[in-house]
């Protein structure tokens, strides 16, 4: 390779061109990588059926009827899904933006990894003007000391001049309502001057988005009937009087109790009586 190829291959890779974008009818679900710039496809989108959701009822009917409301072309809320790990925060967006999309074709999902966050604009601009209807989706949302990453969301939420996409609506998910750890918001009020402007421009960050949907721990009752519920979803053979011994110890040795912990126990489950999972 010559000099000059040699340069012009450097300068390509500093400022390259700006991404196509790619056949949106490939796939209803896609992930944006930065560096190079691309949206991938995703053929096989890991989620439950949203049947299968079970003790998240208000948060699950809320977040449904704000999609349907977006794939209609309809005014519709960013949301924040925040609160108790393990129970069905991720889970619900996916199986919600898979029940709409079966009777809205257009609507797609695009996920957006946190880290990737200060590329966001350039991933709007290939989602800008389209006919589709895009979810963003970005997972287990949140900002530490010193995390500039919040102010690219922004772009997102509110928008700048040319203000978010008709076309594009943010779903995240987070186990702070907040965004940012209890303790730091603490510190910072107490060491400083104006405490409270210290973090008020990352705090607001949350109010952006319309709905605040908080999922909690689940009772014992909920927890059974989560697993009752893949048991014969899946075909898994197993009567309620080993079943409630069974998740309850499991449950036990665990220390908590959630839809994640509720799932563990039933893989286990199907493992040992040699159902495969699709």
């Amino acid at each position: 390779m010559t000099d000059l190829a040699r340069i012009a291959a450097a300068l390509e890779r500093m400022n390259p061109a700006p991404a196509s974008a790619p056949d949106f009818d490939a796939a209803s679900a896609f992930v944006w990588h930065p560096d190079p710039d691309r949206l991938v496809p995703v053929e096989h989108v890991n989620r439950l059926d949203v049947s299968l959701l079970v003790g998240i009822d208000r948060a699950r009917d809320t977040l449904l009827v704000n999609t349907v409301q977006f794939a209609e072309g309809l005014p519709a809320n960013n949301a924040l899904l925040w609160g108790a790990r393990g129970m069905g925060k991720s889970s619900l967006v996916k199986a919600v933006h898979g029940k709409v999309n079966a009777d809205y074709p257009n609507l797609k999902v695009v996920e957006v990894q946190r880290e990737d966050l200060p590329s966001i604009g350039r991933c709007l601009n290939l989602l800008r003007g389209r006919p589709e209807r895009f979810i963003m989706y970005c997972d287990d949302l949140s900002f530490g000391n010193d995390d500039a990453h919040y102010k690219s969301l922004k772009a997102v939420l509110d928008g700048g001049i040319e203000g978010r996409p008709d076309n594009v609506v943010l779903y995240a998910t987070s186990n702070r309502r907040h965004l940012m750890p209890r303790d730091m918001i603490e510190n910072e009020q107490a060491t400083a001057i104006s405490a409270g402007e210290a973090v008020e421009e990352k705090v607001s960050l949350s109010d952006r988005f319309g709905l605040w949907l908080g999922f909690h721990p689940c009772d014992q009752d909920d927890y059974l009937t989560m697993i009752r519920g893949y048991c014969d979803a899946h075909g898994v053979p197993i009567d309620d009087e080993t079943l409630r011994a069974e998740a309850i110890e499991w449950q036990m040795t665990r220390g908590s109790r959630s839809g994640r912990v509720a799932w563990q126990y039933f893989t286990d489950l199907a493992g040992r009586k040699g159902v495969k999972l699709s």
